[in-house]
This record gives C-alpha cells, structure tokens and sequence, in this order.
C-alpha cells in the first residue's frame, strides 16, 4: 500500500471520525472557513511545513500530481473567498496557490511545486476548546523519479468522482426533437479566467449563459448548461456533460485579455491541430492551464484504431462546425457589429476536441478592451448578441438537416 492508497482512504477516514469526536454530530457539508492569522506555509529546515486553520472539521484528502508536480488538497466544503492565499506562502519551494470550489460540496487547494516533494506527514486535529481544527502536513524532498510514482488522484470514500453519463445535468430544459444545444460558459470557481476592470471572465460568461438559454428556449430549443454556479468543472468533463445530454451542439463561450497589444470584438473558433497564429495558441495554451490548476490531467492516449475512428467521426463533423462558426460570425456581425478584425480563427482548444458533436469556441471580446468590457456588461448588448446566436443556430439547423442525407451512413 502506497502513501497515496492511505491518505486518500484513511486519512479521509480519521478526519470525518474527527470531526464528529467528542461532541455533537457534525454537518460534515456545513461551509468551512480558514483563519489566514493561523495558517501558513513555512520552510522547516530541509522539509516544507503547512498549517491550515479552519472554523471546523471537515472532510479531506491530500495527493500530488505530476507535470508540472502539484500539491491537490480536497475539502468538504471550505469558503476560499476573501482570502489572499498568497499572503500564507513563506517559501519558495512553492510557487503558487489557487483554491475555489471544484464541484458541489467539495473545495480544492492547489499548491504548485518548485521542485519534487513527498507527503511526510499529515492529519487534521480539533482545537481543544473545539473551536474549529487544525490541518498540518509536512512535505520532505524527494526525486523526480519517486515523485511521479506516487503521484495520481486517488478515487476512493466520498471525494470519488461518478461517471460523467451518471451526473444529474445542470440546466437541462427544452422541447423533445429541438435542436439542444449545450452551452459552456468557460471557467469557474478556482479558475476564474480572465480579470480586468473588476470584473471576472468566470462571472461574465456564465451571466450570459443563463440570457443565452432563455433566448434559445424561447425559439424552442433544448438546452444544457456545462455548469450553473461557480463551480470548477474540469474541460474534458464539460465535453462529457454535453453528450451525456445529448446535446446537437456545443458552445463554449470565453472573453479572454490580452497581457500586450490592442484587440477587441468577438472571434469565433473551431478546432485546429495548429493554432491560426501565436496569439491563439497562448489563449489555447491559457484555458487549457486552468484545467492544469484544477488538478486534471488532459493528455489522452489510444490506441491505432481509437485515433482513426475518431478521425473518421471529425471527418463529418469539422465541416458541420466549420459551417456552425461561419453562421455564428454573420448572426453575431447582424445583431451587434462587434466583431474582431480576424473574426474565424482556429485553435487547438481542449473544449472542441469532441469527435463527435459539431463544437465552437465564442470570445465574445476582450476584457483588456474598455469597449468590449463596456459591451458585457451592457444588458441591451448581450441581448443582441443573445438574439446573434440564436439566429444563427436556427440557420445552421436548417441547412445541417438538409445536408443529412448526403452524410456518411
């Protein structure tokens, strides 16, 4: 039995028969919240120290991931919001910390690693005038080598995730044989992508993903949303959601910044091995790394027959995403005017690599842009840009239905 096997089992254990030890039951998904003036992360002689203060016992889990190496903390569920964690790290064997919620119930911290460390010792204890609990861990040096041995998400007790085709999908409304369209409003709870004037990517898309849903039930059409609330829902995940659902189609919709130069309006990608042009492999590159933070691994590997079956299954639906962005430029160029000055691009975003539901990424401008800010956060505009998009799905529907009979069988 591995360190992994025994703090992503025993460990999870011990903390819920803590929390409920020498006292009253506990609420074990009653919202927790750490004390930054009791926490920190320290240097502790050759090893890394980590105390983690909370208003009360929770459920937990620790483990690593690998490429680049990571620290992953599980909890159920404790409030991140307000904190500066950056202010906790005291050590440069850290280089950075992200947390958030991740699913329902359940919240992560992510620590990335500046160099290989192993978990030496961790566990959770209550004060000891019951007044919330301590978590403290200790990481020791260790080789690359070892470090990628153990690493891995252990999926076992509460914190084991259930096949995607399971879940309960959010927003799923809708008329029985309309054209159902899944909407993906990019980011969520620990990532909340892009942040400029005040305002949150996360927050913005996912606004105007719920308008978008009314507009498009409204034409009579079935729609899912990939996530509902602020959550952290992992890229591939998003994808299983949608054809879990059965979802025609697939809408990712992002407004991302540029850190240099000037650019502004909406862009509409589909799915491209090469990226159009550098810039568009930095925002592939940017939304994949949000997946990276959550403690997800993408990369995918099958076998011979696998990569051919789904190259023949994109063979039909690339042109049918091809033919979806271009009806979403003219319906959005219609409806608002704001378009970007190279308005179809194609990149290798992980969100459209579906082999097969027809799939668009939407930036729908740029945050870095006064303009573009002014324009999200404008109701009339989205709006318009809504009505945009839901003519030119019921375009693209008509068209895609006649062309039916001339596909592959």
């Amino acid at each position: 039995m591995t360190w992994k096997s025994v703090i992503g089992g025993a460990l999870v254990a011990l903390s819920v028969a803590v929390s409920t030890a020498a006292g009253a039951e506990t609420d074990l998904t009653a919202l927790a919240r750490p004390d930054p003036q009791r926490s920190e992360i320290v240097d502790f002689g050759a090893d890394v120290q980590i105390t983690l203060a909370l208003s009360q016992p929770v459920p937990w889990r620790v483990f690593t991931l690998d490429g680049p190496p990571r620290l992953i903390l599980d909890f159920g569920e404790v409030a991140f919001s307000g904190i500066d964690l950056d202010e906790l790290l005291d050590t440069d064997r850290i280089t950075g910390i992200a947390a958030g919620p991740f699913r329902r119930g359940w919240s992560r911290m992510v620590l990335e690693l500046a160099e290989p460390l192993r978990v030496e010792t961790a566990g959770m204890s209550t004060v000891v005038d019951g007044a919330g609990a301590l978590l403290r861990l200790q990481l020791a040096p260790t080789d690359a080598a070892s470090f990628a041995a153990e690493a891995g998400e252990p999926e076992v007790g509460p914190f084991a995730l259930p096949d995607p085709a399971a879940e309960s999908q959010p927003g799923v409304a809708g008329s029985e044989g309309a054209l159902h369209v899944a909407i993906d409003p990019g980011h969520g709870g620990l990532d909340p992508g892009a942040e400029a004037g005040g305002l949150r990517e996360a927050d913005l898309m996912l606004g105007f993903a719920m308008e978008l849903r009314a507009t498009l039930q409204a034409a009579g059409m079935t729609v899912t949303l990939t996530r509902d609330s602020d959550i952290f829902v992992p890229l591939i995940r998003r994808v299983s959601r949608a054809r879990a659902a059965g979802a025609d189609v697939f809408l990712s919709l992002h407004a991302d910044a540029l850190a240099e130069g000037v650019a502004s309006g909406a862009t509409v990608y589909t799915l491209s091995e090469d990226a159009s042009d550098v810039a568009s492999e930095q925002l592939a590159e940017r939304h994949d790394r949000g997946d990276l933070l959550g403690g997800v691994d993408l990369s995918t590997a099958g076998d011979a027959v696998a990569v051919v079956l789904m190259d023949l299954v994109r063979a039909e639906t690339g042109p049918r995403s091809e033919r979806l962005a271009d009806a979403l430029v003219a319906g959005l160029a219609a409806r608002t005017g704001d378009l970007h000055k190279r308005p179809r691009l194609r990149a290798g975003f992980s969100v459209l690599r579906a082999p097969d539901i027809p799939s668009v990424l939407i930036e729908l401008g740029f945050l870095s842009s006064a303009g573009d800010r002014a324009n999200l956060t404008d109701p009339d505009w989205r709006a318009a840009a809504a009505a945009g998009i839901r003519d030119a799905l019921t375009v693209w529907a008509e068209e895609d239905a006649a062309r039916a009979p001339l596909r592959l069988k």
